[in-house]
């Protein structure tokens, strides 16, 4: 998964546009015609998605293994060290907390408190003991091993502090940084230059087209990828390539989202939330996406190599 964009040119939007709404979408944009197979980007969400116990270094592991670009979110203890963990507090998932730990975070325990607790009961009895990764202890394992590619979603961090420990264990080259405030964009470039960075966006359609109205006043400066979710509207199972506008966002807003993008050399990705089927990733292919992230990467990677084995 070496693949930080495909070449310039080959993200240059063709004419086209989208199809009368009545009518299935289709981009005229197809990433089968651009992108081999083995350079696809899939983003495996917290880790491995629903196959781990989320952010541990065990749920990177097996994203690597099975060829994706695993998600880390990051944050900072009460002591300093930065470790991989979604949520603001410990409710969901460590089993059977405390009232009082139920309500604290990562922020409100030392490493060392943190390190005790069991984040992979929740999950099942077959990950129990599972722990809390160090940011550090990810990097020791990417360096030296450039196709272990890494999404760090910036949840509650110092990021001169995060960038210390990327270049420590010179691994800048193998991180992404994925964020929804693209002020962290802008600092992330000035202290890791050259750095790989996502932005990632969800809302309306109106919500969506106000900060694509801000980036463009800043002429998408920095940014080398966008995700925007896309969440269902209908029940998964009646999902079909030919469905029209099946997602809260119309088709015809993600082609033309996907041919402003390319115009500018910036891969596009899309998270569906609502479904896995491969009828909801073809759909999104159909599209003009570029790039997806999944909780479901075993789906996912089936559902990606049937599409390429289609017939346009």
């Amino acid at each position: 998964m070496g693949l930080v964009l495909p070449m310039c040119e080959v993200l240059r939007a063709e004419p086209g546009g989208a199809a009368p709404t009545s009518q299935p979408a289709r981009s005229a944009w197809n990433v089968r015609d651009h992108i081999p197979v083995d350079k696809f980007m899939l983003q495996a969400h917290r880790g491995a998605g629903e196959l781990a116990p989320e952010n541990t270094i065990e749920a990177f592991e097996l994203g690597w293994k099975l060829g994706c670009i695993p998600e880390a979110d990051v944050r900072t203890t009460s002591d300093g060290v930065i470790v991989a963990f979604h949520d603001n507090n410990f409710a969901r998932v460590v089993k059977d907390a405390s009232p009082e730990l139920r309500k604290k975070g990562v922020k409100d325990l030392t490493w060392e408190e943190l390190s005790k607790l069991d984040v992979g009961s929740w999950k099942g009895g077959e990950f129990v003991g599972r722990r809390v990764s160090r940011m550090r202890d990810v990097f020791a394992v990417m360096k030296g091993v450039p196709e272990r590619r890494l999404y760090l979603d910036i949840k509650q961090v110092d990021l001169s502090a995060l960038a210390r420990e990327v270049n420590e264990y010179g691994v800048a080259s193998q991180v992404i940084l994925a964020t929804s405030k693209y002020e962290q964009i802008v600092e992330w470039n000035r202290l890791v230059p050259d750095a790989v960075t996502l932005l990632w966006m969800g809302g309306t359609e109106a919500e969506i087209t106000r900060k694509f109205e801000a980036l463009r006043r800043a002429n998408f400066e920095g940014i080398r990828q966008l995700q925007i979710h896309a969440h269902l509207k209908d029940k998964p199972e009646t999902i079909t390539r030919d469905s029209v506008d099946p997602f809260k966002l119309p088709d015809r807003f993600l082609i033309e989202r996907g041919e402003e993008l390319r115009s500018r050399g910036i891969l596009f990705q899309s998270l569906p939330f609502g479904g896995s089927s491969p009828e909801i990733y073809w759909k999104l292919l159909d599209l003009g996406l570029m790039s997806l992230a999944t909780d479901h990467p075993e789906v996912t990677w089936k559902a990606i190599r049937d599409y390429y084995r289609m017939k346009p």
